[in-house]
């Protein structure tokens, strides 16, 4: 124990790194507990939609909504989710998959999602992006 303390007074910097980045994961797995939604891979969020009719929803913005979507997705920029949401309210008694380039921005979207009543949500992890490594279709009809 005495070799840690002093470890820790010598190298005070490294020693200051090392508990900002223990705390900031155990902050991400707190939050990641704490969030209602959870992550799905492409190959569960297909199941979602042919086993229980899940509604996929592309939240970015339209250009690249042109350029390839999931096939039958409904468009929300994340940007007028909140004041849009009332166009989704037909499918709150469904399962959403959120989904935009990465799976980073529509955490946000699954979220508000869950303020509004909608359950369950998900969020595509990975986004269209792994959507399309997996050789899923997508389509810009």
């Amino acid at each position: 124990m005495d070799q840690f303390v002093e470890f820790a007074r010598n190298h005070w910097g490294l020693f200051l790194a090392l508990v900002v980045v223990v705390a900031l994961l155990i902050g991400n797995e707190v939050m990641r507990l704490l969030r209602r939604y959870r992550e799905v891979t492409p190959a569960e969020a297909t199941n979602l939609t042919n086993r229980e009719n899940a509604v996929m929803l592309d939240i970015r913005d339209p250009k690249e909504y042109r350029e390839g979507h999931i096939i039958n997705a409904k468009h929300v920029p994340l940007g007028e989710l909140d004041r849009r949401v009332k166009e989704l309210e037909r499918y709150k008694d469904r399962p959403v998959v959120a989904y935009c380039r990465t799976g980073q921005q529509s955490a946000r979207a699954c979220a508000l999602l869950e303020k509004q009543g909608f359950q369950p949500v998900y969020n595509l992890k990975g986004g269209i992006q792994a959507w399309r490594n997996a050789h899923l279709p997508v389509t810009k009809e």
